[in-house]
């Protein structure tokens, strides 16, 4: 692993948010909407990504985002956010969702994802960002698998493009 002298820790990117599941929020089942939860994730990972980069930073992709346990009307959800890995102009964010009980503090993980960031100027072009430097072995950890991740992902994407070409011949 090599980082360059303008790298960053991994630290400095953490991000902490709570949010309250208010009604507002849920579905008749009494339970927070999925497309709230995926809202979330997009601030705390926005806000991670972008005090990593000091940079605008636009939200690229989203992995497979799967919900392990409902989150409820009335519970709080603790949303964690940090830079994995930055990549020339991109980087990855790792989000962990946890529903928190208010009266008796007890948590439970509900979601994770990772949501890759671009970095732009004002005139949205992509822009160079700092090297993560990772320091604890779970940030190493999360640093070497970004790595795995982002080869997936862009192997994903060409095959995706390529579908779409074989689907875009005009109906005759």
């Amino acid at each position: 692993m090599t980082t360059s002298p303008t790298s960053k820790p991994a630290r400095d990117s953490y991000v902490e948010m709570t949010e309250i599941v208010l009604p507002s929020h849920a579905n008749p089942l009494g339970t927070a909407f999925g497309g709230q939860i995926m809202a979330w994730i997009d601030i705390c990972a926005g806000i991670a990504a972008q005090r990593h980069a000091r940079q605008i930073v636009v939200t690229a992709s989203m992995d497979d985002l799967h919900f392990l346990a409902p989150i409820h009307v009335g519970e709080v959800v603790v949303l964690k956010a940090q830079v994995n890995r930055a990549f020339h102009t991109s980087l990855e964010v790792g989000v962990s969702v946890d529903a928190e009980m208010p009266l008796t503090g007890e948590r439970r993980h509900c979601s994770s994802a990772y949501l890759t960031f671009v970095a732009l100027d004002a005139e949205g072009n992509r822009v160079p960002i700092p090297d993560v430097r990772p320091e604890t072995e779970a940030q190493k950890r999360r640093y070497k698998e970004a790595e795995e991740r982002r080869c997936f992902r862009l192997q994903r994407r060409t095959l995706s493009r390529n579908v779409v070409k074989g689907h875009s011949s005009p109906r005759h």
